[in-house]
């Protein structure tokens, strides 16, 4: 079994699933024996970067912060999950050229499904005016233009999609 360290990365728009995925796979990893630590947007938002705002610059420090504690932890022999948003493809590929070992999830799914789901009513709100800076409505979302991993939210279960997840990490050499 390989100790290499390597960092996990989950991008797509809120609410598509890279939270849920991202702790599915930390189980299968923490099962086979590998030390993971998950990096959760909204964790770290609240313990790393509190007091930043979602400008621009406010989200590319943010995930600027989560890629660093990411590439430490990689370093180090720890699967380093990130699950951000990480709206922007400049920061993204930054961190990836920053690292030894980094493979790319790109986690798609429609505005109109995110929509339907969402319990909390935040995409409803935005689309009519009522968020400002709200990503993929109102501020941008960059899609990976080749990520390593693209899996589909609205198409395939989560058992489906942490399979691909898994033989994506068994074929490049991380398990």
């Amino acid at each position: 079994m390989s100790e290499k360290g390597v960092i996990v990365w989950f991008t797509g728009l809120s609410g598509a699933g890279k939270s849920t995925i991202a702790e599915k796979l930390a189980d299968v990893l923490k099962e086979r024996g590998r030390k993971v630590e998950i990096m959760d947007g909204d964790v770290v938002r609240t313990n790393l970067s509190k007091g930043l705002d979602f400008s621009k610059e406010g989200r590319d420090t943010n995930i600027r912060r989560i890629g660093f504690v990411c590439d430490l932890l990689a370093r180090n022999g720890v699967v380093a999950i990130g699950a951000a948003i990480s709206p922007y493809r400049e920061i993204r590929d930054e961190i990836r050229a920053n690292t030894e070992n980094f493979l790319e999830v790109y986690i798609e799914c429609s505005i109109e499904e995110l929509t339907r789901r969402d319990v909390k009513g935040l995409y409803e709100k935005a689309l009519k005016g009522e968020i400002k800076n709200f990503t993929g409505i109102s501020d941008p979302y960059e899609a990976p233009l080749n990520p390593e991993v693209t899996l589909n939210s609205e198409t395939d279960s989560e058992e489906e999609s942490l399979g691909q997840l898994v033989t994506a990490l068994e074929k490049h050499g991380y398990l």
